[in-house]
């Protein structure tokens, strides 16, 4: 994937380079946190068409059950190519994909907020919702990964 995302910054003009490089996180989060929204959709509607109905517990079930899906998605993804989180050890890869997890409860949180009130109370269509609600998950996903999850041990070191 590396090699593929290289070859693809290595044929656009050197300006464009440049501002890759310069924005090569916030660009891969664009990426990964872009496929991780297709993830969520798919995921998401694919419960929702498979079990159809309105209880309000299918609501719960398809945004969990798209949640999980999409976070271990990103866990990966995030870890491997946005922040580049080198863990040594099952210690501490554990200690990195707990506190991540552990910052996506908040977001899994919000969005079920978001479609119990949105879907339950108003009954606003969960496809509108779907696509409306990750735009706020987007950005408090990255913000929570970049402040608490893969903070970088320089950082680390010179806040605490």
């Amino acid at each position: 994937m590396e090699k593929l995302i290289q070859a693809f910054v290595g044929i656009l003009p050197k300006k464009l380079q440049d501002i890759y490089y310069k924005y090569e996180e916030k660009w891969m989060y664009l990426l990964f946190g872009g496929l991780t929204t297709v993830v969520s959709i798919v995921t998401k509607l694919l419960f929702f068409w498979i079990v159809p109905g309105e209880p309000k517990w299918e609501t719960t079930a398809g945004v969990v059950f798209s949640w999980i899906c999409a976070v271990t998605f990103a866990f990966f993804t995030n870890k491997k190519y946005v922040f580049k989180n080198e863990t040594k050890g099952k210690k501490e890869f554990f200690k990195v994909f707990v506190s991540f997890y552990g910052a996506r409860i908040a977001t899994l949180v919000m969005e079920w907020l978001i479609f119990f009130i949105f879907c339950d109370l108003l009954h606003i269509s969960r496809t509108i919702i779907t696509f409306a609600s990750q735009v706020i998950i987007f950005i408090a996903n990255y913000v929570l990964s970049k402040l608490f999850v893969f903070k970088k041990k320089d950082d680390a070191k010179s806040n605490g």
